[in-house]
């Protein structure tokens, strides 16, 4: 199964800075693709106290099962293709298929079988290559809330972070601290629970 260390930098965007870099790198209405990104763990968040995370990613009638765990001060992919029966099969029942993430997820001491159906945000995602890296502007729908991000994938953790900064700067983006989208989900989830502790 590919393993892949995933280095990246994010910013949230205000709708205008989102609309303004669109139109910057000329991405068109047509070139955003749409995934839906199921996110799990367990009742206690075994996982999200690991800083790990575990989702199904669905694009383009493919289904893609990720557990990112840490490495160092980036994040370690450990991706599964799934058919679009197991991926059901996961979603619904709980079936847990065998494999390289159930290993790995076994090998944190967590039971697959533990592991919850939390819910779904969905992306509508741009990318495109930019000064060796992966530009990539997302509009996320999740949990009643809707938020924007850029992104920057590198394969160098000091160069893509120069790119990501100049970039910022060029465009007087400032620099927020931005949780990646399974945290947003998370804290997300949280308060909507505190906000209705009967459901």
């Amino acid at each position: 199964m590919p393993k892949e260390i995933e280095i990246e930098f994010k910013n949230l965007l205000t709708p205008e800075e989102f609309v303004k870099l669109s139109s910057a790198f000329n991405v068109k209405e047509a070139d955003f693709l749409h995934q839906s990104n199921h996110y799990f763990d367990t009742e206690d968040f075994k996982l999200k106290e690991s800083r790990s995370a575990l989702r199904i990613r669905s694009k383009s009638g493919h289904y893609t099962l990720t557990l990112k765990t840490p490495h160092g001060e980036d994040l370690l992919e450990t991706n599964q293709p799934l058919s679009e029966e197991k991926a059901a099969s996961l979603l619904k029942d709980r079936r847990f298929p065998e494999g390289e993430v159930r290993d790995t997820i076994l090998g944190l001491n967590i039971d697959p079988a533990t592991l919850h159906h939390f819910g779904t945000l969905n992306t509508k995602r741009s990318e495109q290559r930019f000064k060796g890296g992966l530009l990539v502007l997302d509009q996320s729908e999740y949990l009643d809330k809707e938020d924007y991000e850029l992104e920057y994938e590198a394969a160098d953790r000091t160069e893509g972070e120069a790119t990501f900064l100049e970039l910022l700067e060029t465009f007087q983006i400032p620099v927020r601290q931005t949780k990646n989208k399974v945290r947003r989900f998370y804290d997300e989830l949280k308060k909507k629970q505190k906000e209705n502790p009967s459901q």
